[in-house]
């Protein structure tokens, strides 16, 4: 048995016609830096999300650090976000000149525990930053309403998180900006870096389309400082492609997820949650156990793929010393480092393989006695 955590190369080959296509009108046309291509994606975007503007980024980090500029964050701010996520989440603060400052997490769900934010909250704080993990929306209604009472801005980092739903709401339309990475591997992922940022106000999407672009809206004319984030034409070519196929992917990631579910149940493993009100698009299936390097070493023995999302919260990662956070800080955050497991959860990965990897991790449990 051979399993990885995901194969790009199947998903590649179902629409490699139509990819072939698209990046050969690229090259035709040299058009490889913003252009029609861009425009076209961004719009498929809109569309899709519900958002007024789609901004098309070279990443999702510079999809961040576009959204906190854009918002004016700089230093004496602080913004607050999770300490269980990716680093980028918090360098972005940090290159802002802003201070991130942490809360906890929910354990059945890995998102914001929204019960701390406002003990978190000083005359300094100028945003929240919940992180949609693993395809799955932190409590925006709460989040929102926090934010209203403090007048603080919110970004939604939805990196993880292409097609959620928050009360039928998409992740990236309920707050001020949402976030998006396409790194390859996401839901919706390019053939390099790429992301995008959405928002309803036209003011926030003119500042960040010359934010992206070294501060011009006009050629040679620099109005704000700006940087390069701008989305090449081959990456946006192929997102539009694939954002047609996105819905029905997302929906077999959702099928993985119940054979996974229905089948571990009978388990000690801790499983994933869907909260109340969500669209869980299952970027990662993620299991919790005591018992996480015993089991990971009995799958990877199989030939089945795992992986650790992740391994150190950000709190205790010397980069982020200087904020002084300790052992201890974040239980929940601390706790879930040391316990979480990613199965494999691709779209193109059989039902009935799914079943196979559930039936050797019961086996594997009932041995190690979890």
């Amino acid at each position: 048995m051979k399993i990885n955590m995901a194969d790009l190369k199947k998903q590649h080959d179902g629409i490699r016609e139509e990819l072939d296509s698209v990046i050969k009108e690229v090259i035709d046309s040299s058009a490889f830096i913003l252009g029609s291509k861009v425009t076209d994606f961004e719009n498929s975007y809109s569309v899709f999300t519900g958002a007024k503007h789609t901004v098309g980024m070279a990443s999702g980090t510079g999809a961040l650090h576009a959204a906190l500029v854009a918002l004016d964050v700089g230093v004496g701010d602080e913004v607050i976000t999770v300490p269980f996520t990716f680093a980028a989440t918090v360098e972005m603060i940090y290159l802002s000149g802003a201070k991130p400052v942490f809360v906890d997490i929910e354990p059945d769900s890995f998102t914001m525990d929204v019960s701390k934010i406002e003990d978190a909250i000083t005359d300094k704080t100028k945003v929240i930053m919940p992180v949609h993990l693993y395809g799955q929306m932190a409590d925006m209604d709460r989040i929102m309403a926090i934010a209203e009472k403090h007048q603080l801005k919110v970004i939604e980092d939805a990196a993880q998180a292409q097609g959620a739903e928050f009360n039928g709401a998409h992740a990236g339309t309920i707050g001020d900006i949402g976030t998006f990475s396409f790194f390859p591997g996401k839901n919706l992922g390019a053939m390099g870096d790429a992301g995008a940022c959405t928002t309803n106000r036209d003011t926030l999407a003119e500042k960040m389309r010359m934010i992206l672009n070294h501060g011009q809206s006009i050629k040679y004319e620099h109005t704000i400082i700006g940087y390069n984030y701008r989305l090449d034409s081959i990456q946006a070519a192929v997102l539009d492609v694939k954002l047609k196929e996105l819905t029905k992917w997302n929906a077999h990631r959702n099928k993985i997820a119940s054979v996974y579910s229905e089948n571990l149940k009978d388990t000690g493993l801790i499983l994933p949650i869907i909260n109340e009100n969500r669209n869980h698009v299952w970027h990662q299936y993620v299991i919790r156990t005591g018992k996480r390097e015993e089991l990971k070493k009995a799958l990877a023995e199989l030939g089945i793929a795992t992986a650790l999302h992740y391994p150190i919260p950000l709190h205790l990662q010397p980069a982020f010393s200087y904020l002084n956070y300790s052992t201890g800080d974040f239980p929940v955050a601390e706790l879930c480092s040391e316990e979480v497991l990613s199965l494999p959860m691709y779209p193109e990965l059989p039902e009935e393989t799914a079943v196979e990897i559930s039936q050797e991790i019961v086996k594997i449990c009932k041995e190690l006695g979890i």
